[in-house]
């Protein structure tokens, strides 16, 4: 039990609506903690992303005390209380879940309630069994998380093997806290990950996107990256990816995708927004290349055609481990699909492809392609991305004289090429 004096944590760094939550609790009798990530969190001195509140209220009670709550899961249920945009996580004290387990040892049902002694050892690190009690403003720690945080280290509670078998995404947890928050795996922790990777297929598909989200979408996208190749993690997540990296192209490593994950990481930094899509079309971008060479060594197929071809196959494997949600598919598509469509700059063309809804996303990802050293045989990138460089940053009158000019001179070129087609025919 470390007392108000012996820690950093103020109310004034908690969110009003966990706050709130926490008192009500409090006021009707049950027991309410502050727990997890913003805990851990507010004791490094940061600004946490969201509150989390255990108790020990069942959920049904939990709804009962906030006209603003709504029950979710099965598996394992939760109480969440809105504050207009604000969500709070509430959560009952847990026990062992007993016969809630499969025959692999993963969890299947989840709801079996407990005390706080108990609900410690279902946390998954140390530094997120820490407890910050409202009734006296003191951090209450069971596992050695407060001594894991001065260390920088990221320890699992409990046996690894047992608790990865539990549920194999902590195993993706590990990498994402690793990554956030530069802290070292304890021996322990690490050395059953290579041998557990392949229990990601257990997990649902929709699942593994969720959690792919937090891996590349918090900032640190190049981190986890790089940890989740060491651990052969990635390999379950997007195997045709990983059999395209482990090869190298033209006596070099292939570093699209390692450009696309530091640009990530950079909008985020700068606050800028990032697109689902355009993630995920970076991430398969790789096995859609080694698809389209395929598909061009089939004679009189078009390049756009060659594309969608491409395109399909590779969507059709790669959700058999992730599910893409719908509302990503069609601009991931739209993106990939105007890559061919840069290379015509005659006639109208230009202006059409000016004024499509993805042409912004698809032009980063041509440069992307540029200055990671993509050599295409069809045209010349670099020569391309500064062309189209160029005519955005014409006038608008401008732009229309020398499409215009574009197009007259291509009518030039046809005309003299129609002709001496017609004179070759004669003199023979």
């Amino acid at each position: 039990m470390i007392p108000r004096s012996g820690h950093i944590i103020s109310r004034a760094n908690i969110s009003e609506s966990a706050l709130k939550v926490l008192y009500r609790l409090k006021k009707a009798g049950f027991s309410a903690y502050l727990v997890g990530g913003c805990v851990r969190d507010l004791l490094l001195g940061r600004e946490p992303k969201d509150f989390d509140v255990t108790t020990d209220a069942k959920p049904e009670q939990i709804r009962d005390m906030f006209r603003n709550c709504r029950l979710i899961g099965r598996r394992f249920r939760l109480a969440h209380v809105r504050f207009g945009e604000n969500l709070i996580e509430v959560s009952t004290f847990r026990s062992h879940p007993g016969k809630g387990l499969d025959e692999n040892g993963r969890i299947v049902n989840d709801n079996v309630y407990g005390t706080l002694e108990q609900d410690v050892w279902r946390r998954d690190f140390s530094i997120n069994a820490l407890y910050y009690n409202i009734r006296d403003f003191s951090v209450v720690d069971y596992t050695g998380g407060i001594e894991d945080l001065k260390t920088g280290q990221l320890r699992l509670i409990g046996d690894p093997v047992t608790r990865y078998r539990e549920d194999p995404v902590r195993m993706l947890r590990a990498v994402r806290f690793a990554a956030k928050l530069g802290f070292r795996l304890h021996p322990d922790s690490e050395a059953p990950i290579w041998e557990l990777a392949p229990s990601l297929q257990e997990i649902p598909p929709a699942r593994l996107f969720e959690e792919v989200l937090k891996l590349f979408l918090g900032g640190y996208a190049i981190q986890s990256f790089e940890l989740l190749r060491h651990f052969r993690l990635f390999e379950w997540l997007f195997p045709q990816t990983e059999a395209c990296l482990a090869v190298e192209e033209n006596h070099f490593p292939q570093t699209f995708l390692i450009r696309a994950l530091s640009n990530t990481d950079a909008r985020i930094v700068e606050g800028k927004p990032v697109t689902v899509a355009f993630l995920f079309a970076a991430l398969l971008w790789e096995p859609i290349r080694r698809q389209l060479a395929e598909h061009y060594q089939q004679e009189n197929v078009l390049e756009i055609q060659a594309m969608q071809e491409a395109v399909e196959t590779v969507l059709a494997k790669q959700t058999t481990y992730i599910i893409l949600p719908r509302r990503f598919l069609l601009p991931m598509r739209e993106i990939w699909y105007l890559q061919p469509r840069f290379a015509y700059r005659y006639g109208r063309h230009p202006l059409h492809l000016l004024q499509h809804p993805r042409f912004r996303a698809a032009y980063d990802f041509l440069l992307l392609r540029m200055q990671s050293g993509e050599q295409p045989k069809e045209y010349e990138l670099e020569e391309l991305c500064q062309w189209w460089t160029g005519i955005q940053e014409m006038e608008e009158k401008e732009r229309l004289r020398y499409v215009k000019t574009l197009a007259s001179s291509r009518y030039r070129y046809k005309s003299r090429k129609r002709k001496n087609k017609l004179r070759v025919s004669a003199e023979i």
